[in-house]
């Protein structure tokens, strides 16, 4: 059965009215914590999977993937209104878009960024539907080795690219990867690091990690930094409209954002910054060689191209997710420790174990576009009143479900401390400038690295050779050293420039 053929029948399973459902919720969400600057969808995501699990497999990722989308279009009505984006991925846009509603075109910069991630998110659904078959048989040649290959790419990837220095990168990932083997080693049947506590010897689970490192650190954060309480500042945005000068102006940028960010979509720790703030440079050349730009006073190219390549960025994420197993961002890495939770582990054999499941939730990501399509282009207005909520009002709510999500996923009173001590740890790690993705990474992967190295090291009988006796590991070691030995020297140079 051809890939249009799978689709239609995933059309079949999410369009059905639990499932539709679900996605609207999705969406909503998402979208509120879009808006919301601090918020993010990863902590979202996070929040909801533990409340996800009495729900079928199928609804509970359409939702999920819902809210992760909704909180990328979400994240640019800030940056617009506020020059405060609701994500780091909508941090190009407010450049251009914060001028254009200093000049009063707000509605033309909200329409532009709405339109702009539709368009970004339809064209990169698209390629996920063709691209995610061939990955998969690709990633039918994958044994043990290269497994661990891949998995050490992405830990060298996220450590060295997301931070600032690599030292607080590897870090990082050492104390997820710490947190990740604590409990009863599944081929020994040793206890490893419980401190002779009972509730640790089966582990610190993905969802009190994810909400402790995301929700209850992110409260912690702020309430340490702001005790006032304060309001987030709430403006007029009017309706959000284009006229055929802006579309004209606007539909090469999307097209040339859209093709940016789709690549990255499928790296490794890549992220939506990256691609944004490309197409946005881009933009601005192309601006300079024409004349005339409008980039510093509020050029519409510089909201369209950004929006665009943000949202082909996220769709894209989820092909390494499904057909490898690999996530690519934080939030990537929550999905994926979801699908542990539902005893389902991503890659090739997802498509054929839970082939409806998939194809369902790839249906549902065009479904999820025409709805935050509708729920953003004509109600961006309503979306920016949730700026007024007072700050302490929200983050004591976000306290209270992430506490009650954490409760419910087993029952159990310890996972309520140990959320609120991994929480205490996040704090601890944002104070001092440590990120957070590659601890996550570190959780996730960790176990799955160690699994796929004693896997490795059994079929070569403890020659290490094994590791390198296959083209595609060499591949990815080769790759891995060219990436971080380039990471490095941008870095340098950057820094000496700067001096």
């Amino acid at each position: 059965m051809d890939a249009w053929n799978l689709l239609l029948s995933g059309f079949a399973d999410a369009l059905t009215p639990v499932n539709l459902l679900l996605c609207f919720v999705g969406v909503v969400l998402g979208t509120a914590v879009g808006v919301l600057p601090g918020l993010g969808s990863s902590m979202a995501v996070a929040m909801l999977i533990p409340l996800t699990f009495r729900l079928e497999p199928t609804g509970a990722f359409i939702m999920l993937a819902g809210v992760y989308f909704g909180g990328q279009f979400g994240g640019a009505t800030t940056a617009i209104l506020l020059n405060t984006p609701g994500q780091s991925s909508s941090m190009a846009t407010a450049f251009e878009g914060f001028l254009m509603s200093r000049r009063g075109r707000a509605p033309q910069a909200l329409a532009t960024s709405v339109i702009g991630s539709f368009v970004g998110g339809t064209i990169a659904c698209v390629a996920v539907v063709f691209c995610a078959p061939f990955l998969v048989d690709f990633a039918l040649r994958f044994g043990p080795a290269e497994y661990f290959a891949l998995v050490l790419f992405a830990f060298a990837a996220t450590a060295a690219v997301v931070a600032d220095s690599a030292v607080r990168g590897l870090t990082a990932l050492g104390l997820g990867l710490a947190l990740g083997v604590v409990g009863i080693d599944a081929q020994t049947g040793v206890a490893r690091y419980t401190l002779g506590s009972g509730p640790l010897l089966d582990g610190i689970s993905v969802v009190v990690v994810t909400v402790g490192m995301l929700a209850i650190g992110e409260v912690l954060h702020v309430a340490a930094r702001n005790r006032s309480g304060q309001r987030l500042q709430d403006i007029d945005t009017g309706r959000p409209w284009l006229d055929r000068k802006d579309v004209r102006r606007s539909f090469l940028p999307w097209m040339r954002g859209t093709a940016l960010g789709l690549p990255f979509g499928a790296i490794p720790a890549g992220g939506s910054e990256i691609p944004t703030f490309l197409s946005l440079g881009y933009e601005r050349r192309l601006a300079r060689r024409r004349g005339g730009s409008e980039f510093g006073r509020g050029a519409i190219e510089g909201v369209a191209a950004p929006e665009a390549a943000n949202n082909s960025t996220t769709a894209v994420s989820l092909v390494p997710l499904l057909g490898l197993g690999l996530p690519t961002s934080a939030t990537t890495a929550i999905m994926l420790g979801a699908f542990q939770q539902y005893g389902m582990q991503p890659g090739p054999l997802l498509f054929q174990d839970e082939g409806e499941l998939v194809w369902a939730l790839l249906a549902s990501l065009f479904i999820g576009n025409v709805l935050l399509l509708v729920l953003n282009l004509p109600f961006a207005p309503v979306w920016a009143k949730l700026l007024s909520i007072p700050q302490h009002y929200l983050y004591a709510a976000i306290a209270v479900f992430a506490t009650l999500g954490a409760y419910a996923s087993k029952l159990a009173v310890s996972d309520i401390v140990l959320v609120y001590l991994v929480g205490l740890l996040s704090f601890l790690l944002r104070r001092t400038g440590v990120p957070l993705a590659p601890v996550l990474i570190g959780v996730i992967l960790g176990p799955l690295a160690e699994q796929e190295l004693r896997r490795a090291m059994a079929v070569g009988q403890g020659n290490v050779l094994v590791l390198f006796d296959s083209p595609i590991a060499v591949s990815l070691y080769a790759v891995l050293a060219v990436a971080v030995v380039g990471t490095l020297v941008l870095r340098r140079r950057s820094r000496r420039t700067a001096a």
